[in-house]
């Protein structure tokens, strides 16, 4: 005798189920490379699951490739375990990890091993879903979403205007008196007037912070995240500066005769001040050149940055000798004949 469906009972799987499924399916994703979840969050809506995730990374990997396949690794497997459509609407990729003893791809030099004096790499990636007619472009800046102003105003206005709200119901409805602090307020009002030193005061205030509020609604905000291109996928990348300009200066500091380094990255530029200690100027100079578009290649930034190179000589630096010239000879002695004297 079969069971009606309505009395078959129902299936519900957890927040906390699905962050761990999550989690433990992005360690899974990269077989024979480190993937550790930093922070997973899921909201499950029904049969629908919307996941969040950030992760670390092995580096050196293409940031969006190995995204996008974690991304759409976590979302299959979550998918099979528990049953729900799972939406992985957004992952971060908060940092870029060096495993100890790691061989580069490629051919690349072997990787160093992480000291307590390496400085961390950290970087951003944003996913979100794209339309099914194509790939959406990714945007030229980044967009915050302003929560502490936008929690500051709304907590002002809901703490004003509920009060009054209140005050007005108590009066209507209770028939009690209003508030001391209103009517209190609309007395102060009656008797200052728009020349009044305080009432000039809170009106620049207020202007100010309008004009505050403004400027934060029409700037992007994330100054610190470059975008990146990820042509073909359902990513929006993004980089922090700090990310690219450690990388690069890793890179031109492995330039023969070059010492200190320095890198600023910026939106539309970067630029690289670095000390030659030994060798040819101008070769070494191309050799910086060269390095510093192979990294920001790789990088793959929606626009590319102008870049400017600074080479300048440490007070050890000596010009290199002309190869013509050859190596210094030690002056020949000329042998002593017998019967002959020296002079002088």
């Amino acid at each position: 005798m079969s069971v009606p469906a309505a009395r078959r009972g129902t299936t519900t799987v957890s927040d906390k189920a699905v962050r761990r499924i999550a989690e433990r399916a992005a360690s899974e994703a990269l077989p024979g490379r480190p993937v550790t979840a930093s922070r997973v969050s899921a909201a499950v809506h029904g049969r629908r699951a919307d996941v969040a995730l950030g992760v670390s990374l092995p580096y050196p990997l293409p940031v969006a490739e190995t995204a996008r396949e974690v991304r759409r690794h976590v979302s299959e497997r979550t998918r099979e375990l528990t049953g729900l459509d799972v939406s992985l609407r957004r992952i971060s990729v908060d940092t870029l990890a060096v495993p100890s003893g790691t061989t580069a791809p490629d051919g690349m030099p072997p990787l160093p091993t992480p000291s307590a004096s390496t400085p961390s790499v950290s970087a951003s990636s944003v996913s979100a879903p794209r339309s099914e007619g194509g790939d959406r472009r990714a945007p030229r800046r980044r967009w915050s979403r302003r929560r502490v102003p936008m929690t500051a105003v709304m907590l002002m206005g809901t703490v004003s205007f509920g009060a009054v709200a209140l005050d007005m119901i108590r009066v209507r409805a209770a028939h009690r008196p209003a508030a001391a602090w209103r009517t209190g307020t609309l007395n102060w009002l009656t008797g200052h007037g728009p020349g009044d030193t305080q009432v000039v005061l809170a009106g620049g205030g207020l202007a100010l912070l309008g004009l505050w509020l403004t400027v934060l609604a029409v700037t992007p905000g994330r100054r610190r995240l470059l975008t990146l291109s990820a042509p073909g996928t359902s990513l929006d990348a993004a980089a922090d500066r700090s990310a690219v300009a450690a990388s690069v200066r890793d890179a031109v500091a492995d330039v023969p005769g070059i010492g200190p380094v320095a890198v600023r990255v910026r939106r539309r530029r970067v630029v690289v001040r670095a000390g030659l200690a030994f060798g040819d100027r101008d070769t070494a100079r191309d050799e910086v050149a060269a390095a510093t578009r192979r990294v920001l290649g790789g990088w793959r930034p929606r626009h590319a940055p102008r870049v400017r190179i600074m080479v300048r000589t440490e007070p050890l630096w000596r010009p290199p000798r002309p190869e013509a010239e050859g190596p210094p000879t030690a002056p020949v002695t000329p042998a002593h004949t017998p019967g002959e004297e020296d002079e002088g």
